[in-house]
């Protein structure tokens, strides 16, 4: 096993007036049960699941389903969802759950599913085309209740008030943000990761690494969100890679559940930061793995922000272990190489064009980075000719 110290955030002056966001939880080996009850307790009768392909085949959905019916639901369901989920598949599933005459939803999935059923959810309370609600609170009526049951240790859409969309047409990611997201309960059973391939749970935890990351070093951080983001940190360091080796790992698959909650919670109450801004719109442009798109962009972002708040680095690159010795920056450095070495175990790229970023993708890119809305919260303001440079090196 990895030593690595305590993790301890610097206590940063409570300054201003914060909210923290984060919904009921459910959380432990065998809580999946639950979902049936909590499903009912929440007023529903007609519950609506949200789920994919891959989950058809594994043991959950059919339990799932079956829970629902013995607790005198009558679910339906639908399951067409990609791993970057379309517009036009949250307008499909917004068909079929008023066909079915749905009062509620319950996604069973990663982080696209879940977000899938945000998306959904929007627009049974809301009406109209889901791109419609680009941008911050722009739904503004209440939606119908949600219940998340992740299927992977990573995205923390389960808790965030976060739901990205895939925009085909113009080949990018939407980010809609509110309070509203933010689902009424969600269960985390990490007897569910057993199915979980694992080049996805790869993946799954380097974006929780970068949840971490980008959430201790954001503009809107704060005390609370330091202490989820450093403990969840230390965590991904020590378990992400047995996790990968062994999905079966009952310690593994626990805690990186648990670091999967407590970066979530983090980063939807902090933001997030370049990272994620250049890589949403990638991930549309290319259809490619989130998780393995931060992966490789993380570290450049690191050393592109270390020239304005290294130190905040020093703190993260301590809580792993790795040497804060020398300067603030080459500290820094150290921890973006650490990163990029971790990535390298786990199976992901070390640059973006295995992924199908090319050269004349990259001023597209870099205009669509500029306005996502998770650049507004990282520590570097940043301009049009390093965003570019950016993914210049990356690639």
């Amino acid at each position: 096993m990895i030593d690595v110290p305590r993790a301890r955030a610097r206590h940063r002056p409570l300054t201003q007036v914060s909210k923290f966001h984060t919904p009921e939880i459910i959380l432990g080996p065998q809580s999946f049960p639950e979902s049936s009850t909590t499903t009912a307790n929440l007023g529903m009768r007609r519950p609506f699941v949200v789920s994919d392909r891959h989950l058809q085949h594994t043991p959950w959905f059919a339990q799932l389903m079956e829970d629902l019916r013995r607790a005198g639901l009558a679910p339906g369901s639908f399951l067409d969802i990609s791993p970057n989920p379309r517009a036009t598949e949250i307008a499909d599933a917004f068909v079929a759950y008023n066909a079915h005459d749905s009062d509620g939803i319950v996604a069973l999935g990663g982080g696209s599913v879940i977000d899938a059923a945000k998306g959904v959810a929007v627009l049974a309370a809301n009406g109209g085309h889901i791109l419609e609600y680009e941008g911050i609170d722009k739904a503004p009526r209440p939606l119908p209740p949600l219940v998340a049951i992740p299927t992977t240790a990573g995205s923390g859409s389960d808790v965030s008030q976060f739901c990205i969309i895939n925009d085909a047409e113009r080949r990018t990611k939407i980010t809609i943000i509110g309070r509203a997201l933010v689902p009424d309960v969600t269960v985390i059973d990490p007897t569910l990761l057993t199915t979980l391939p694992p080049e996805v749970a790869a993946q799954s935890g380097m974006d929780v690494l970068t949840h971490c990351v980008e959430a201790y070093v954001s503009l809107a951080r704060g005390r609370l969100t330091d202490a989820l983001a450093l403990e969840s940190l230390q965590t991904v360091w020590i378990h992400l890679e047995r996790l990968v080796n062994d999905p079966h790992d009952p310690t593994a698959a626990a805690e990186m559940s648990l670091a999967a909650l407590q970066a979530g919670m983090a980063f939807t109450n902090a933001i997030l930061g370049a990272t994620h801004a250049m890589s949403h719109p990638v991930g549309g442009r290319c259809d490619a793995p989130h998780g393995a798109i931060n992966s490789v962009l993380l570290p450049h972002v690191i050393r592109y922000n270390a020239e304005v708040c290294a130190e905040d680095f020093v703190d993260l690159a301590e809580a792993v272990g790795i040497s804060s010795t020398g300067t603030a920056r080459s500290v820094a450095d150290r921890l973006a190489d650490s990163i990029a070495g971790l990535g390298a175990r786990v199976g992901m790229p070390d640059t973006l064009r295995p992924l199908g970023v090319r050269s004349d993708d990259l001023e597209q890119l870099t205009a669509h980075a500029l306005v996502d809305s998770c650049m507004t919260t990282n520590p570097r303001r940043p301009q049009p000719a390093g965003i570019h440079d950016l993914y210049v090196a990356a690639l």
